[in-house]
């Protein structure tokens, strides 16, 4: 079969490799049908992604149809549309045990720290796969994966019918956060630097949107919370200023949602956490989010709407990613396709 492989920082190939076969009762036989190409997918290419290793095969937001599976299992059938919750934990560790395995000490992500789905076929254990609606689109459940990083985002936030929430940032992790937050009923203040994705964070339910390029994002922020501030922050941006901004805006009481990686310091004082009684979080992965992701998306509360921009095949799967990292204003996911 055919596999997409990253030997190293900034080289790819698509090799051919032997199809997995099912080794123990609980696994099953995926045959690939859609991956999406994420941020760290391309840190991976990069080599800019400090937790990957190589070589590796990539992808990690997969939507497949199962072949086979193992005497064990009993979730899922052939011929069943599933897509990839993309952790393995130990079960064991303090995380597990209280219940947040996506932090798990001896973590290991699909597509990260082991081969992942930009192949024909693959093998995991049952657990790791969530069955959709057979009548849905295959475009539709290859986004479960990053509606879960909006659902644990939301989820971490504490975000609650009638808050008011700032999202900085309306790329792909944003308008994930930004659909999750308004089916939480919550008032949904977006920031961004291009108009079209401000105008597409419109079109998904944005209440309001501020071009940080040409306003004061607090100035802005402020009026619009009659000088309150938003109840909750989420960081889709990731950069120390944009962390920043988040602690000095959030109101009293307010919480505060980081899911970046960046290692650069950033100048928070403490006065306005104290004096505020802030809250901060790390969202990372998702946390028990694929059945509530699942569930909104065979319901038909949760739909692409634009939000696949382009598709291509796996023999263009260096052009992909080559056209992602060349035009970041016009992708807002990109896809391979296998059939």
């Amino acid at each position: 079969m055919k596999a997409v492989q990253i030997p190293k920082a900034m080289e790819m190939e698509i090799i051919d490799t032997e199809k997995p076969v099912i080794s123990h009762p609980e696994e099953v036989l995926v045959k690939v049908k859609r991956v999406g190409i994420c941020g760290s997918d391309m840190h991976i290419y990069h080599g800019t992604n400090p937790l990957a290793t190589y070589p590796r095969v990539p992808g990690h937001e997969v939507a497949g149809e199962v072949v086979e599976i193992g005497s064990g299992v009993t979730g899922v059938k052939p011929g069943d549309h599933v897509v990839v919750e993309p952790i393995r934990y130990c079960g064991e560790c303090y995380a597990c045990r209280t219940g947040r395995p996506n932090v798990c000490s001896n973590l290991s992500v699909f597509g990260v720290h082991e081969d992942g789905g930009m192949r024909e076929y693959f093998v995991l254990p049952e657990k790791q796969l969530h069955a959709a609606d057979p009548g849905l689109d295959w475009d539709e459940i290859v986004l479960a994966e990053p509606y879960t990083i909006g659902a644990q985002s939301v989820w971490r936030g504490d975000v609650q019918e009638g808050d008011s929430v700032l999202i900085q940032g309306c790329g792909p992790i944003g308008i994930c956060i930004l659909k999750m937050a308004k089916l939480s009923g919550a008032h949904v203040i977006m920031t961004d630097l291009k108009q079209e994705r401000l105008a597409f964070a419109k079109e998904n339910g944005a209440d309001e949107v501020i071009d940080a390029g040409k306003e004061s994002v607090e100035d802005r922020v402020m009026e619009l919370t009659g000088g309150e501030g938003p109840n909750i922050v989420i960081d889709a941006v990731c950069l120390p200023s944009t962390f920043e901004l988040g602690v000095n805006v959030v109101s009293p009481a307010g919480r505060v949602v980081v899911l970046g990686f960046d290692e650069k310091p950033s100048p928070i004082s403490q006065l306005p956490i104290t004096k505020k009684e802030v809250t901060i979080v790390g969202s990372r992965l998702q946390t028990n989010q694929f059945g509530k992701v699942i569930s909104l998306l065979n319901e038909g509360k949760l739909e692409a709407n634009g939000f696949i921009t382009h598709k291509f095949t796996l023999d263009e799967v260096q052009e992909a990613f080559n056209f992602v990292e060349e035009n970041p204003d016009q992708v807002r996911k990109a896809v391979i396709v296998f059939e």
